[in-house]
């Protein structure tokens, strides 16, 4: 018996029988939201982590000055307005009144400001505010002002970073935490309380509706722009790491969404017309094969390029999503497919006819003389996961000698922020993917840095993408941003911070009687049972 037809078996099997711990009849059944989240959570803190499933329980439970639309054009959220002063090199934002934290104390720009200090640290968008911020202060509790070197037109966008890792605003006593340091209290202002009585990594996480929360008064709910308004009393995200085990309870109705059933459960539950399978993002996110630049074999560029000729985004995305052609994208660079600074600057490399041969000997000509080299992956979150065997798969036939070290996605995670060597525990190349929200430009795309040691995970040194994304901020139209973005490309693609594995759409399954989902990531305002 096959993968698919083990998966297909099991979840029928599992329909039958009940799971232990639901309650299908329950008195406040209209109250609760239950769902099979993309991972298991292992760290509480978005600053520290880009983790999607830690932002996912952020956006719960953090609020942030601004948001973002759809468009992704900024407006307000804990803002109530800003001033814009001295030709744009003062702007002064007011709090909107009446904002709480969790644990009872009133938001205030001192809280404010080590929030926002704290992000800049980790944040590649906060990272370039950072350089243009002469001082960000307290005016007093509901203002704070940024004195900026010069003007910064993309401040309001940068403080509703949306994804990895957003602007959230913390209590003072845990923003002024290290930004390298985990905070270990999950406590915000937004529309859900984190329950860390209820908590058990592995198993449930559990949030209630925050009955102090107050949502914007105007606008249109899109993305994390306009009122967040939460119509359950209570979400719970169960753990179920079997997809035919997490495929059952969604066709009895004891759960009420699966965020990523893999390919095979998709077909199935296709089939129940109870049950809606639905892109959770419109715009598609991109894999990718990121190298450890600290340490041998890949801190050499040319072992980089050798395996080029190998990569196959197809094989890749046909592992997330399957065969069907609608949901993924080949040819795929360094910007998310379908938004303005796409392009196919640098791709040679990757299309055409694809040889496990050409790459062998460009290894031999590299002088790989078989080197130790560690792939780490996860093996419970689907896209990593499957990107993860094929990559697996891949080094095995290209000859190195390879140690594939399979874990779960927390510790995967924890793991990679590893700088040790080889021979102490470190590790070469991993898969992971990206939401589409974080490549549509340079401003907050993690992977794209070149900022050595500060870099994301992998800590590759390439002044001129540093230089290029630099001169991006700066420019004054979209035809000067397009260009710079194709010469990014370029660099990156002989460069190679990292190597771009293809983009596909993450499809979600639901109860019919949801509406209201709000497209773009697992979001709970706005979704309601009809």
């Amino acid at each position: 018996m096959n993968r698919r037809d083990l998966l297909k078996a099991g979840a029928v099997a599992g329909a039958a029988g009940a799971l232990p711990g639901f309650a299908t009849a329950q008195p406040a059944q209209n109250r609760v939201l239950k769902m099979v989240p993309q991972a298991n959570l292992t760290s509480l803190d978005p600053i520290w982590t880009t983790a999607n499933i830690t932002r996912n329980h952020g956006h719960m439970i953090y609020d942030s000055l601004y948001g973002l639309d759809a468009e992704f054009r900024a407006q307000p959220q804990m803002a109530e307005g800003h001033v814009i002063e001295d030709e744009g090199r003062t702007v002064t934002i007011t709090l909107r009144p009446g904002l709480k934290f969790h644990d009872g104390e009133p938001v205030r720009a001192q809280d404010v400001v080590p929030s926002i200090n704290r992000w800049m640290r980790r944040n590649p968008f906060g990272q370039k505010l950072a350089t243009v911020v002469d001082a960000l202060d307290v005016v007093d509790d509901r203002r704070v002002r940024f004195r900026l070197k010069r003007a910064f037109p993309l401040l309001f966008k940068a403080l509703g970073q949306v994804s990895n890792s957003p602007a959230f605003i913390m209590p003072e006593r845990l923003a002024r935490t290290d930004a390298f340091q985990q905070v270990r209290e999950a406590i915000g202002s937004g529309p859900f309380r984190f329950k860390a009585d209820e908590f058990n990594s592995g198993s449930l996480v559990v949030y209630e509706r925050n009955r102090d929360y107050i949502p914007v008064s105007s606008g249109t709910t899109s993305l994390t722009a306009g009122p967040k308004i939460a119509h359950f009393d209570r979400v719970e995200w169960h753990i179920i790491v079997d997809a035919a085990t997490a495929a059952a309870a969604l066709q009895t109705g004891e759960i009420d969404w699966y965020e990523q059933p893999p390919p095979e459960i998709q077909q199935l539950l296709r089939r129940n017309r109870n049950i809606a399978i639905e892109a959770i993002d419109p715009l598609p996110l991109t894999g990718i094969l990121r190298f450890n630049h600290l340490h041998a074999p890949f801190n050499d560029k040319k072992m980089r390029q050798a395996i080029l000729p190998a990569i196959s985004q197809e094989d890749f995305m046909q592992a997330v999503v399957g065969t069907e052609a609608a949901l993924y994208r080949t040819g795929v660079g360094l910007f998310t497919p379908g938004t303005p600074l796409a392009n196919d600057e640098g791709l040679e490399a990757l299309k055409g006819p694809r040889s496990l041969d050409r790459a062998k000997a460009l290894m031999r000509e590299a002088g790989y003389t078989n080197q130790p080299m560690r792939l780490i992956g996860p093996t419970d979150i689907l896209a990593p996961a499957a990107m993860t065997q094929v990559g697996a798969d891949l080094v095995r036939r290209l000859g190195f000698n390879a140690d594939i070290v399979l874990t779960d996605w927390g510790t995967t995670v924890q793991r990679r922020t590893s700088r040790e060597p080889f021979d102490r525990g470190g590790w070469n190349m991993l898969f992971t993917s990206f939401s589409s929200v974080d490549f549509v430009d340079p401003a907050a795309h993690f992977p794209l840095r070149g900022n050595g040691t500060n870099a994301w995970f992998g800590w590759p040194d390439i002044p001129r993408l540093e230089e290029l994304r630099d001169a991006w901020f700066e420019a004054p139209d979209l035809p000067t941003e397009q260009r710079l973005a194709r010469e990014m490309q370029r660099v990156a693609m002989d460069e190679l911070p990292y190597v771009p594995v293809g983009s596909y759409l993450s499809m979600t399954a639901l109860r019919r009687n949801l509406t209201g989902r709000v497209p773009g990531l697992a979001l709970y305002w706005g979704i309601r049972r009809t």
